[in-house]
């Protein structure tokens, strides 16, 4: 197996081995990487198909959690808390499933996917939305659009472009292929339904590690012409939140917690991100 690629930041202390979102790098978690050294060894990782780290076939769940293993097997971790952005956050959770033996516990930043079959009508019609670009090639002022679309979310341009530029790989044409190129994406995309049509509970049941689940407390920006959108997206943060709260209140090992901050909260909130994993930390057993 051909190792994950993996950014060791150094600190010294509790292992924190941080995992990016769909289409995202590791890059995204340099920021609040900085800040977490003080207390603990911190370690950021590109998934399957992402960044600079390997393909696999086919993506699935218990793949990545295959190669997360092996990875900081071969960089000397044996135990760490494991935390994840968007589906990032899924891979958290599954690893803490997976290996509790390893996890100390696990924080999920807002990795929720659609809910079960017809729980929440529209979610048919953002998969087949996030399926029509997966894997695509952008155009050459791909990076500049990204820029200018992270400013709404008030990130700093040379952070976003940064960030940008590690999660996708430059073609000779001056064009840009996202990552995960398109078979991966697709099977990755089929990974993200399966488990959400079990729904946040019982998707859950059967994880015992202490878990820290993020739920975004900020819409993101409106998207121009796409109200039905917009919508959709208010009606499952309602939704989930009532879900969550559910689940803190029967899950002894599940803390439920909101940010100030939209989905992008990793890139547009650092520092909070960074002291709300820091805290949970600080509260584990041992």
């Amino acid at each position: 197996m051909t190792p994950l690629h993996i950014r060791d930041h150094g600190g010294s202390g509790p292992p924190l081995v941080l995992l990016h979102g769909a289409g995202r790098s590791l890059a995204d978690w340099d920021a609040s990487a900085s800040a977490l050294t003080i207390g603990h060894r911190v370690l950021a990782l590109d998934l399957p198909g992402h960044g600079r780290s390997p393909d696999i076939s086919p993506w699935t769940f218990p793949a990545v959690v295959r190669h997360l293993a092996d990875t900081l097997d071969a960089y000397g971790i044996p135990e760490a808390v494991v935390v994840g952005h968007s589906l990032g956050g899924l891979v958290a959770v599954e690893y803490a499933r997976a290996h509790a033996g390893r996890v100390r516990g696990a924080v999920n930043l807002d990795g929720f996917w659609w809910g079960r079959p017809g729980q929440y009508p529209g979610a048919e019609r953002v998969g087949e939305l996030v399926r029509s670009s997966a894997g695509a090639i952008a155009p050459p002022e791909y990076i500049e659009e990204q820029v200018a679309h992270a400013a709404r979310y008030g990130i700093p341009s040379e952070h976003a472009e940064q960030a940008t530029r590690a999660a996708v790989r430059p073609l000779p044409d001056g064009r840009w292929q996202t990552l995960p190129e398109r078979k991966a994406a697709l099977e990755m995309y089929d990974e993200l339904d399966r488990l959400g049509a079990l729904g946040v509970s019982a998707w859950l049941d059967g994880v015992d590690r202490p878990l820290l689940l993020v739920q975004a407390g900020r819409p993101q920006p409106p998207t121009p012409t796409m109200e039905w959108f917009d919508d959709f997206l208010a009606r499952f943060a309602q939704g989930l939140s009532a879900e969550l709260d559910g689940l803190s209140r029967t899950r002894p090992s599940i803390t439920v917690t909101g940010i100030d901050a939209t989905h992008a909260m990793v890139l547009e909130a650092p520092e909070a991100v960074a002291a709300l994993i820091a805290g949970f930390v600080r509260g584990l057993p041992g």
